[in-house]
């Protein structure tokens, strides 16, 4: 005889519209559904110009400094979710503070961004080993817990999206040019050191808000990996843009699907999914160069840099 556990236990199965209406049964699975859709598109924004501006080093910074966060945050008693604002806004202040992309070369730029990354780290242990409270999960804390979105969390989250998708609307177009010239836009009179600053304040809120979904050290699954494997598809900004968001949107959406019907963890499932389908991209790119490149011969054409936007 079937034990209660088993019977309740979700089973995937090959009816599409039976099992879409079973996950969409729970309150939970909604506000999670929601939250990584928020998320998705965010970090995919943010995330297509972090590839462009090649700061995808200072993105992951960025990320572990919400390790710091959500650990003070356990520490002074306050919910995580603060932590996390608060300790990547001040570690996209410091390093636009320490990493001057203006003035500074590229060496100093990484070092100055490996600095805050191992303060970050540093402060994260600390705060850890101060706190005398029964740490109730630590793989939540690090990893994210996307079925566990509140009603509450899912509120700051929609708030610091559109925050963040308004700030980038109005900067778009100084900021892009900033990005692939900076010399030239700083000569036609763009701030570049104002927006490379407002930017990295910009990149601190997305990775404070994904890092919930996908947890601190995984928060590359959403913010990297969609906009490079757009990038690799499309040198066209607008296309490759939006193939950055609907990415995102499947790979979340996919993930936390599969994982409503496994016992392992979402962030898993995004993780994996968003490295496949890079891989496979990627694959599937340098097999289409080499017929092309065997095909014409000498007359093949030069290969395209990497993360040329045209």
């Amino acid at each position: 005889m079937s034990t209660p556990a088993e019977v309740a236990a979700p089973t995937l199965t090959l009816n599409l519209a039976h099992d879409v209406g079973e996950v969409l049964e729970y309150h939970f699975m909604i506000n999670a559904l929601l939250a990584g859709g928020i998320v998705a598109v965010m970090a995919g924004l943010v995330g297509w110009l972090t590839v462009v501006r090649r700061e995808t080093f200072a993105g992951h910074t960025l990320s572990l400094m919400a390790f710091p966060g959500a650990s003070s945050a356990l520490l002074i008693g306050v919910p995580v979710a603060w932590g996390y604002f608060v300790c990547c806004g001040a570690g996209a202040l410091a390093i636009g503070r320490f990493s001057d992309r203006a003035t500074g070369s590229f060496n100093e730029e990484s070092v100055g961004i490996g600095m805050v990354q191992a303060l970050a780290l540093a402060l994260g242990f600390l705060f850890l080993s101060l706190y005398s409270g029964v740490l109730g999960s630590l793989e939540n804390l690090l990893f994210g817990n996307p079925l566990g979105v509140s009603d509450a969390q899912l509120t700051t989250l929609a708030i610091v999206a559109a925050v963040v998708v308004l700030a980038l609307g109005v900067l778009a177009r100084p900021l892009l040019f900033a990005s692939v010239d900076p010399d030239v836009a700083r000569a036609r009179g763009v701030p570049v050191k104002a927006l490379s600053a407002a930017f990295l304040l910009l990149l601190g809120l997305a990775v404070a808000a994904t890092s919930q979904i996908t947890g601190p050290l995984l928060v590359f699954a959403l913010l990297v990996m969609p906009a490079a494997t757009a990038q690799a598809l499309t040198a066209r900004p607008g296309l490759s843009l939006a193939l950055t968001v609907l990415l995102g949107l499947a790979i979340v959406w996919l993930g936390m699907g599969l994982a409503y019907f496994s016992v392992y963890p979402a962030a898993c499932f995004i993780t994996g999914g968003a490295f496949v389908v890079y891989l496979l991209v990627r694959l599937l790119g340098a097999t289409r160069r080499r017929l092309i490149a065997r095909r014409l011969g000498p007359l093949a054409p030069p290969p395209v840099p990497e993360g040329v936007i045209a």
